[in-house]
Parts: structure tokens; C-alpha cells; sequence
């Protein structure tokens, strides 16, 4: 089935540029665009209400659409911000220093690059493990958590696309007193998600940037009931119905509203919920997302020439892109934008993103341009 009718803003800009970079940037289907609006209309039809309005109508509307695709019935564990980095701050923000981090070598820039500021700063005592060999991942990583206060982990590592296939079993064998944090971005509408099963133990962040198809400023966190109940980083969105009162301690609103920071640009949730709205309009499930693409990638690693070491090996699941390991990815990337054909890479690795935007004629052209 073709689903690129739902991008013609976005793909007929270059009709002749074939974007194969999902994973890093994707193409906003054309509702994004009309929400991107209503945004602004809504600010001017509320003025002074506006904020009421969100919190009472709009808010619970989105956390619904993320509360089904993720197993958390009404989604009222989850909590909002402009990128993760902010959410993931506020969950370190409950945790007393120095903390004792459980990590991989493979987690995104963003988390690395603080990561690395707290260790110098003393704030942080990291054990970083490798992701490779895939095979023996999940129990070296199980191993090496046993005095974690802090446990953090991909479930499709960006750098590979390796997925942590049984995250349910991992989790539950984590030490209860451990806060544990699952990075979805690559995942998140990627695949299906289901975190009926860690709802109580894991904090869950992800958002709009990748898979979700919604641009920047949506991202979200779930928010594990009875844990980290206090963040110090906090903000007034955070006690949005306690605004007017003045209180001797800092209250807090109930379930992901805890882990709200502070005023925030809306047109990014707004372009998320037309997403997850168009979605639903066109029975396009993440099931379905996972099997068009799956599709694309088999076509296209049974015809394209020899690219280098894939990674991970064709014997373990994958995320929605194909990475492969090469001593010229640099180069490789360049020449393929000069010929208009978007990939990335990371170091030596190469990375090239499947969508439902695309078709089985752009893997053709795709190949005929490698």
C-alpha cells in the first residue's frame, strides 16, 4: 500500500531528492501543517484561556491517542515536554549525588553528552557497556546493574538499530530500588510498543522528532506511579491546578503531571496529535508501520551491492533503518547528497531510514544511485 499521498507538502518541495534518513528526520505528513495553524488560531480564539483550554481538552486528548498505542489506558502517567533532555533531567533531579549510572557505549548524543558533564562535575559514576556482541548483550548488561542507582538503555540503539527484543524480561530483572529509564525515539511508532508490562517500574521517553512524523517540540515521558515523586527540577506546568494558591511546600500535580516543566510552545503537541489523528483516520497501526517497512529493507538488502559489515547481523531484529559499518561512511554519505539521496552516518557507520512514505520504486532508485 502507498502512503505518500499523506506528504505531498513535504516531498513535492524536491520531487527529485529521495530522502532515506526516517530515522533522523522525517518527513510531517500534510495535517501538520493545519494543526501547526489551529495552534495559532487556538492561541487567538482563548488569549487569556488558552492555557485552561490545553490542560482541560487538548491535553487529555493526546495523552488518550499515546495511552492506547502504548498499553497505558488513558495515558494520564504521561508527562509533556519541548525534547527528552528536559524529562530526562528532571527524573536525575529526584535521585541523591553521586549517582550510580548504568548505561551502554551506543545511547544518543543528547544523554551522552550530559552524561559526561556530570560525571566531570562529580555528580555521576558511570558504567558504560557495549553493545556489542549483540548476542551476549542483555545479560553483560544485566550483570553490571546490580548497585545501579540510575539504569539507562535504548531499546533500538541509534547507532546499529539493534532492538532489545525481550525489554519486558530485562526490566523485571532489575534491582527494585534502581530507577530505570527506556529510551523509545527509534522505537516509538517504529514498531509496537507495548509497556503494559514495565508501566510500574520504567520511565519511558520518546517524542515527535523521528517515527512519530511530527517535528521538533513534542516530546513525552512516561512516568511510573510512586517513583520519583518530587522532582527538584520543576516548573509551574508541573502544579498548573495549584496556581493560585500560595503553600508552604511545593505541590505537585498527580501522575505524569509531576514531571511537567514550564511554558512551553504548543504547536509540536498540536502537530503530534494530528499525527496519531491521521493515523487512527487511516487504520495505520505501528504494526503496520514495522511490516511496510520490514518490507522495503528485505527488498532492498536482497539488491544492493555489498555495502560493508551490517549491522546488527541479519540474524537479529532491526529498527526502521540498515546500518552499515565502512571506513569511508563520510565519503560514502557525501557522494550519495551530491546525487540528491539523503542517508547519514555516524563515525563509520552508515545509516540508511525506511518510512511509509516510501515506495518500492524508491529502494529501485536507491540502488541504481549506490
Amino acid at each position: 500500500m502507498s502512503y505518500r499521498h499523506l506528504f505531498s507538502r513535504f516531498l513535492d518541495t524536491d520531487p527529485s531528492r529521495l530522502h532515506f534518513a526516517a530515522h533522523s528526520h522525517h518527513p510531517w505528513p500534510d495535517v501538520t501543517y493545519d494543526a501547526h495553524l489551529r495552534w495559532w488560531e487556538d492561541a487567538a480564539r482563548a488569549m487569556d484561556d488558552k492555557w485552561e483550554d490545553f490542560f482541560a481538552s487538548f491535553v487529555p486528548r493526546l495523552r488518550g491517542k499515546l495511552g492506547r498505542l502504548l498499553n497505558l489506558g488513558d495515558g494520564a502517567t504521561i508527562a509533556f515536554a519541548p525534547n527528552t533532555h528536559e524529562l530526562v533531567n528532571r527524573v536525575f533531579s529526584t535521585l541523591a549525588i553521586p549517582i550510580e549510572v548504568v548505561t551502554t557505549t551506543s545511547e544518543f548524543h543528547s544523554f551522552d553528552r550530559q552524561l559526561r558533564r556530570w560525571e566531570e562535575a562529580g555528580w555521576a559514576k558511570v558504567t558504560r557497556v557495549e553493545t556489542e556482541p549483540f548476542a551476549t548483550f542483555s545479560e553483560r548488561f544485566l550483570d553490571q546493574t546490580v548497585d545501579a542507582d540510575l539504569i539507562y538503555l535504548s531499546q533500538v540503539f541509534f547507532d546499529s538499530g539493534f532492538v532489545v527484543v525481550h525489554l519486558d524480561d530485562l526490566v523485571a530483572r532489575f534491582p527494585n530500588a534502581a530507577t530505570v529509564i527506556i529510551d523509545g525515539y527509534h522505537s516509538f511508532m517504529a514498531r509496537p510498543v507495548d509497556l503494559g508490562l514495565i508501566a510500574d517500574r520504567a520511565f519511558f521517553v520518546a517524542g515527535g522528532y523521528k517515527y512519530a512524523m511530527a517535528g521538533e517540540g513534542a516530546a513525552f515521558m512516561h512516568c511510573p506511579p510512586g517513583r520519583a515523586e518530587r522532582p527538584v527540577d520543576t516548573g509551574w506546568y508541573a502544579g498548573f491546578g495549584a496556581l493560585t494558591d500560595r503553600v508552604e511546600e511545593t505541590s505537585y500535580g498527580s501522575g505524569g503531571d509531576r514531571f511537567w516543566g514550564a511554558t512551553q510552545d504548543g504547536s509540536g503537541l498540536y502537530r503530534l496529535e494530528a499525527v496519531l489523528g491521521m493515523l487512527e483516520a487511516n487504520a495505520i497501526t505501528p504494526a503496520g508501520i514495522h511490516e511496510h517497512v520490514n518490507h522495503l529493507q528485505r527488498e532492498f538488502l536482497a539488491r544492493a551491492p555489498d555495502l560493508g559489515d551490517l549491522l546488527p547481523p541479519a540474524e537479529f531484529e532491526r529498527g526502521s533503518f540498515v546500518t552499515f559499518r565502512r571506513s569511508d561512511a563520510r565519503d560514502l554519505y557525501q557522494r550519495l547528497h551530491g546525487q540528491g539521496v539523503i542517508t547519514d552516518y555516524r563515525g563509520d557507520r552508515l545509516r540508511i531510514g525506511f518510512g511509509i512514505y516510501h515506495e518500492p520504486s524508491d529502494v529501485a532508485r536507491l540502488i541504481s544511485s549506490l
